[in-house]
């Protein structure tokens, strides 16, 4: 097996993870994944052998994701009739379910910025200095983000609103 493709294999879960996170559909994520693998194979020779192979394999995940996020937007959403029906669930316990459908619409209620934080930080585990590097910031303005966003999705789950703030003049 080339050595390239023993790098890659092991990221695949978490790279999976977080493009699920972020499109919320299995297709899309395994496209997504895909692209993103693509594009880390043809560009191989540009890596940073000292550097962290999952931040930067994160980092282009998530800018394939914003690519083709523009990319829709420009040319407007598109899907097909099955997507539109919710899948039954056959969880025997419907608070689980009901407690990861309240996460995933509180995430989807907060920015961009701050979504990505919260998903590299509280689900790939990445530290806060790997985060910054994924996401090209420095790290006070990643922890920002991440307190920012954790607080919107805190009350979000308690009250199911997000406070929207007032400009006073």
């Amino acid at each position: 097996m080339d050595e390239t493709a023993i790098h890659l294999e092991q990221h695949i879960p978490a790279l999976r993870r977080y493009a699920y996170a972020l499109v919320k559909q299995n297709d899309a994520a395994d496209d997504l994944v895909q692209d993103c693998l693509e594009r880390a194979v043809g560009r191989w020779h540009l890596r940073h052998r000292d550097g962290n192979l999952r931040a930067w394999l994160l980092t282009i995940l998530r800018n394939q994701f914003i690519n083709t996020y523009r990319q829709r937007r420009r040319r407007g959403v598109h899907f097909a009739l099955e997507d539109v029906v919710e899948p039954e669930t056959t969880d025997s316990a419907p608070d689980s379910s009901t407690a990861i459908r309240d996460i995933f619409a509180g995430l989807d209620t907060l920015p961009e910025e701050q979504r990505s934080v919260i998903l590299l930080v509280g689900v790939e585990d990445l530290s806060y200095d790997e985060a910054a590097r994924v996401l090209g910031l420095p790290v006070g303005t990643v922890m920002s983000r991440l307190s920012r966003g954790r607080a919107k999705l805190r009350e979000y789950l308690e009250t199911g609103r997000i406070a929207v703030l007032r400009r006073v003049k």
